[in-house]
């Protein structure tokens, strides 16, 4: 892995930083972060949306963390996908179903709904909107407040991944990655 563009804060300094910003101490200590508040107003704000979403009201966690991991395997983000694997499944994400993001067509056990939301990820990931037929689909399965968070997760994560890609953001110490079994994506 490349070297980060940008240089960690100890992990003394970012805890302390975090602290007289608002930024919880759990996040200060993550790799990301630890750069992130080399910029406050930014962390803060990072923070800020990304707990939003963690514990939005309308998006299921199941449906969250499917489609970040599937966000972390299309754009071969190595830290996006080893610390969700993790996260995952904390919101008690069957292990087999993250590993299935990686080919959900084939995947039989995924719904309508599991399909419409991948299918969503794929579609603004890598053409940037979304198809007439995925909107529809989405518009039948989901209420107008789980897709504003289903949406704003899809770009949240999506931003994410760029900026850990864009400055190398190394992983947590201790961290093994592409877990469980290291195999890495095509874009990887």
């Amino acid at each position: 892995m490349p070297e980060a563009l940008v240089g960690m804060l100890s992990d003394e300094d970012a805890v302390e930083t975090a602290t007289r910003i608002g930024v919880p101490k759990i996040m200060a200590r993550l790799s990301i972060f630890r750069i992130l508040l080399r910029h406050e107003k930014y962390a803060k704000a990072m923070s800020d949306l990304l707990l939003t979403l963690l514990a939005g009201d309308h998006l299921a966690h199941r449906h969250r963390e499917i489609l970040i991991m599937r966000i972390g395997w299309i754009t071969g983000s190595v830290y996006e996908w080893t610390e969700h694997w993790r996260i995952a499944q904390l919101f008690g994400v069957d292990p087999q179903e993250l590993l299935a993001v990686r080919d959900w067509r084939s995947h039989e056990g995924f719904d309508r709904q599991d399909r419409t939301l991948l299918a969503a990820v794929d579609e603004v990931v890598v053409d940037g909107a979304l198809s007439d037929e995925t909107r529809i689909a989405l518009a039948e399965g989901f209420d107008e407040m789980t897709l504003l968070e289903l949406l704003g997760a899809i770009g949240t994560w999506w931003m994410i991944s760029v900026v850990l890609k864009g400055l190398a953001v190394p992983l947590d110490a201790g961290d093994t990655p592409w877990p469980p079994d290291g195999k890495v994506p095509p874009t990887g």
